[in-house]
């Protein structure tokens, strides 16, 4: 029997959005599914870069200089870099009562709000300073993270940032110096990520398409052994049993690239297929299973029958799952937007529990047990409508989760 936890070890490795890594992790997959006996094709899209070429942050009455790293696709501050009042910005509340223009504004969150970062930007905020980890963890136990804007940032206009960490933010506010000069200097680029697809046909309904999607990409620092190596593992456990078990409809496995970057993969698969997506019956999203310390739970972007399918299906197998109706932040998003029901699948940790997007996302907090039977009742799930006499689905997005996605995309924003 094929065993993909072993595959976990294999992609054990940082794999940035973009990077050579992420192209190696690609070659690794698809080399996998030729393995399996699989159809696969590398497909590539285009994702922004940069390079940082200089950053620095000090302070003036009084004079403090505080480690820093640069926010890519920021925009480049000039060589000597950009000096104005420093003043503290908490909400967008703040942003909207206080007079920020000119001024660098401290924000206490290294993903600063759209909402937030649109406020700042309209108000002419000269540049920020962003905040990572926490006040309590010393310097040596706090990674200064490369970060960069999204898309959704940046065509509101770029604000020259950098990124320092809370326990300094905490010891800036305190001295609350009069004025801050914010350094960053980068050149932007344009890197090459990948989708890794791989078919396998159906049998007598072969024009019906079902796609499993788990992204592949990590963040900086980190293995992402649970973001998301194991979703990735995890459908190609999926695909080895339909290898074996051929589905009467057309089955498309896909990894996506830079997800971490703003699901960049995924929009990118969804835009490059567009005139098939009428066939696609539904999107199967593995992200993050596996830990020891977790439960279970499916986000249906979907009719609600489908939320109730899922429970039901656990009740009557004896596995735990909470069912609900939402937009889950992972690689069904684009695939919804698209008109397509999608589901994602995961095993959430609790506060306290395995850690993502940081340097202990390793193999060690998770459970090889616990993996398998959330595979086994994604496969059991999956089967039961890849095999059904007619597709049991709804092929609609409510109009509610057409709302849902307009917030989560930033089309809308939501009243306070």
């Amino acid at each position: 029997m094929y065993k993909s936890f072993d595959l976990l070890k294999k992609l054990y490795f940082v794999r940035t959005g973009g990077s050579k890594e992420e192209l190696l992790a690609a070659n690794i997959i698809a080399d996998e599914c030729r393995s399996l006996g699989a159809s696969v094709a590398i497909e590539e899209f285009k994702v922004d870069g940069y390079e940082i070429k200089n950053t620095s942050l000090t302070f003036n009455e009084p004079n403090i200089s505080v480690e820093c790293v640069g926010v890519g696709m920021s925009g480049s501050t000039p060589l000597e870099g950009l000096t104005g009042d420093f003043t503290y910005v908490t909400s967008v509340q703040d942003a909207e009562i206080q007079d920020i223009e000119g001024k660098v504004c401290l924000v206490h969150s290294k993903l600063v709000n759209y909402k937030l970062y649109k406020r700042l930007a309209e108000k002419k905020a000269l540049a920020l300073v962003l905040c990572c980890g926490d006040v309590y963890r010393d310097k040596d136990d706090v990674d200064l993270d490369p970060y960069m804007y999204r898309d959704r940032h940046y065509q509101n206009g770029k604000i020259p940032a950098v990124c320092i960490r809370m326990k300094d933010a905490e010891n800036i506010l305190r001295a609350m110096p009069k004025s801050a000069t914010v350094v960053n200097v980068e050149q932007e680029l344009e890197n090459a990520s990948h989708n890794v697809v791989a078919t396998v046909e159906g049998t007598d309904k072969k024009n019906e398409i079902i796609a499993f999607t788990a992204h592949y990409d990590s963040v900086s620092y980190s293995k992402g052994s649970y973001d998301n190596a194991t979703g990735s593992t995890a459908i190609m456990q999926l695909l080895a049993y339909f290898m074996e078990h051929k589905p009467q409809r057309t089955l498309k496995f896909i990894w996506c690239g830079s997800e971490e970057m703003g699901l960049l993969g995924s929009k990118a698969y969804v835009r490059d297929h567009k005139d098939e997506l009428s066939s696609y019956k539904l999107c199967i999203n593995v992200d993050m299973i596996g830990v020891t310390i977790g439960n279970d739970i499916a986000c249906c972007t979907a009719n609600q029958s489908l939320v109730s399918y899922i429970k039901y299906l656990g009740c009557e197998v004896g596995f735990a799952i909470t069912s609900r109706q939402g937009v889950y932040s992972s690689d069904s998003t684009p695939f919804a937007d698209g008109g397509v029901p999608a589901v994602s699948f995961a095993r959430l940790a609790p506060q306290g529990g395995a850690q993502i997007h940081s340097r202990r996302d390793v193999i060690d907090y998770l459970e090889e047990g616990n993996y398998y039977k959330t595979c086994d009742f994604i496969s059991l799930f999956a089967s039961r409508l890849i095999n059904s006499k007619a597709f049991p689905v709804e092929m609609e997005i409510p109009e509610k989760m057409k709302e849902e996605l307009d917030y989560y995309l930033g089309r809308k924003e939501k009243k306070e």
